[in-house]
Order: structure tokens, then sequence, then C-alpha cells
């Protein structure tokens, strides 16, 4: 090794290399204080802490006062419906009730009627009402169903201090835009309020039976499972409607459901309460199922039976029959009613559901290539 590459380093180098490491030593040292200024090693736990003070709101606004004041008059009247159905045991002298689902309903009258939806008892055999105050459920008696209408009527044996009647609106001249409210028992959530507002007007939705209910009322105030039979409500808490469907994918609520007018709701209940059952207006066919028809590349209602005391016959409506030979004969194809094309057996039902007995309806029939104008007086049908 060279003499020079032994040498020990100069002074000033020592010194550069001191200073440098003060200036890093300062900084941590000012790092750290700030930190700690900071927060950065501020305590765990303060033992002066309290809660902010509560700040005023103010008074509620009138909307909500409105909202308010009518869940408290027309809560009351809405019931939860249990349907339970039977299971026996093998030698039949044990029972076990299981649950089938839950509804709602509103009281009609202080004489213990509940009037609700078809749908709710549908898969039910026994039916427990449980009214606003939720003392015991009361077992209820089915009075009478409207399937094609979606609607039934319960009874209950209740005091009558006990029962408060819902106040009924009317669903004519009702507009878009109207505020609405809903109250039920959605997810088994008893007496739960939602509001909206009125989406539509003359909707179309369809029965159990497959029979168009026309005429229903759309909302986007929240209807979900188990808020089916209780009330739509108008913004002076008067019933506009019995809530019965909702339209989505997921089967919760998307903002679009729908309720059977209330006008049709007072055409059926007191049927129902007087007895048991809705009088069916109709022509006395049995038709063949819009699904046989369409696979024939067909459109409109061929008849396969005529009752022959009925209006059809009257009217000179001929049914599908069978030759001697075996050859089938098809009935008459209805393709117009009233002037309205008819298409499928929801269009005529359509055209009939707006008429009652005695009214005439005039029919337009394909029969063997050729079309034939008839006219039929409707009457009541047997049950």
């Amino acid at each position: 090794m060279t003499p020079e590459s032994s040498a020990p380093a100069p002074e000033s180098s020592r010194t550069t290399s001191l200073h440098w490491l003060v200036h890093i030593l300062l900084m941590l040292v000012i790092l750290l204080v700030w930190r700690g200024r900071a927060g950065g090693f501020s305590p765990l736990h303060d033992p002066r802490a309290s809660a902010p003070p509560v700040v005023p709101r103010g008074d509620l606004r009138p909307e909500e006062l409105d909202n308010i004041d009518v869940y408290r008059r027309v809560a009351p009247s809405v019931v939860n419906i249990t349907s339970l159905a039977v299971q026996r045991d093998k030698i039949g002298l044990d029972a076990t009730t299981i649950p089938q689902g839950t509804g709602s309903g509103f009281v009609w009258d202080d004489q213990g009627y509940i009037v609700t939806n078809y749908h709710v008892l549908s898969r039910g055999e026994e039916f427990r009402v449980t009214l606003s105050d939720w003392t015991r459920p009361l077992s209820a008696r089915v009075v009478g169903i409207a399937p094609d209408h979606d609607l039934a009527v319960l009874k209950i044996d209740a005091p009558t201090e006990q029962l408060k009647p819902a106040s009924l609106g009317t669903s004519t001249g009702l507009l878009p835009g109207q505020k609405v409210l809903a109250i039920g028992s959605p997810f088994e959530l008893d007496q739960t309020l939602t509001t909206g507002v009125i989406s539509g007007l003359e909707r179309e939705i369809t029965a159990l039976t497959n029979r168009p209910i026309q005429g229903a009322i759309q909302t986007d105030a929240a209807i979900n499972p188990g808020n089916s039979g209780g009330p739509l409500l108008d913004s002076a808490g008067l019933v506009i409607g019995v809530n019965a469907q909702i339209r989505s994918p997921s089967g919760a609520s998307a903002g679009i459901g729908f309720a059977i007018p209330i006008d049709t709701v007072r055409r059926i209940v007191p049927q129902l309460i007087r007895n048991g059952k809705v009088e069916r207006i109709g022509l006395g066919i049995r038709i063949i199922p819009d699904q046989t028809i369409a696979r024939l590349g067909l459109q409109g209602v061929m008849i396969r039976e005529v009752d022959p005391q009925g209006p059809a016959a009257d009217a000179g409506l001929e049914p599908s029959k069978r030759l001697p030979n075996g050859q089938i004969v098809p009935g008459d194809l209805i393709i117009a009613a009233n002037g309205r094309a008819v298409t499928n057996s929801g269009d005529l039902y359509r055209v009939i559901d707006q008429l009652k007995a005695g009214d005439e309806l005039k029919i337009r029939v394909l029969r063997q290539g050729k079309e034939i104008d008839l006219n039929a007086r409707l009457a009541v049908l047997p049950q």
C-alpha cells in the first residue's frame, strides 16, 4: 500500500460529516415535536370527554305534520293477517298449524269485517288477525272471496270499541303526482308507513285467475311482501285503493306498485258481505285456452261449450262439436266485442267487466271462414 493511501482523512472532512449528522438529528427532533403537536402521540382516552350539545331542530315541516296526522288517524284501522295451513297426523287426531304467509288488511266497519286481497288468503286454511294495539291474534272466518278481483273479506269477533273502521274516499278524479301513503306489514313489520305519489292511472294487473283487473293505481310508495291488502291513502287519510301487487325483478319494492281502486272495492265488498260471492256477469260460455288458440295460429276467443239456458245460446253462438264420424268442428271464434278487437280472453273480459246484467253486447265471430255479427244480452251467471 502506498504512503498516500494510508494517510488519515483531513480535518475538514470530519467536520463536514459532523455537521451533516447534527442536521439530521435536528430534523428528527423537529419531526417528532411536530407529530406530537399534531396529535400523533395524543392520549387514547380523554377523561374530559362528553357528547356534543343537542342542536334544537325547530318545528316540524307542514308535510311531516300531515304525514304524522294521517298515520295517527289511520294506523288503528290497519291489521296484520297471518295465513295458516293445517297439517294433521296420519290418524287425524292431532293438527299442527303452519304459517303460510302474512299480509295486511283494514277494518271495514264496526261489525268486524276486514278487507284484504284474495291472494293473501289463497294458501291458507285458518287465519289470524292482529289489531293495531297488538292484543292477542284473533281467529278470523272467511266471509267471501272474489278471486277475479283479488279481494276477500274476513270476519272477526271483537269489541266495537277496538274496531276503528277506515274512512273511504273515491278513486274517481285522481291525478298523477298526488301524494299517497301506504300502511301495512311489509316483511312482518307491522304498522309501517311509506309515502310517495300516484305515478299512473288506469293500469292493468292480473289476478291469480288470469283475469285482468282494470283501473289499478300505480304508485312509487314502497310496497313490499306483506303490504298486500293494506290501504293506499290520499293526503286526507282516505282509502283510495287496496295495495295488491308490485313489479320488481327482485321481489322487493322497485318503486312500481299497484292498488285496486277503492271504487271497485266499494262495488265488490258489499256483495261479499251480503252473499259471500260476487255476481258473475257473462255470456254463459266455456272457452278453449288462449295458449291452444295461439298454437293454432289464431287470434280471438274460441267457444268450446255454450250453456243452453244462457245469453250465448239465445244469441245464436255455436260451440265446438264432434261429428258422428269423429271430425271436430271448431266453435265460433269471437274476434270483436262492442267494436273492440278481441285477440284473447283478456280482451273479452275487459269489455264485459265494464257492463252489467241486461246490457247488450255486440259480438263479431268468425264461423267457418265467414264473419257474422250477433247481439247478446248479458246475464248473471250461476256460480
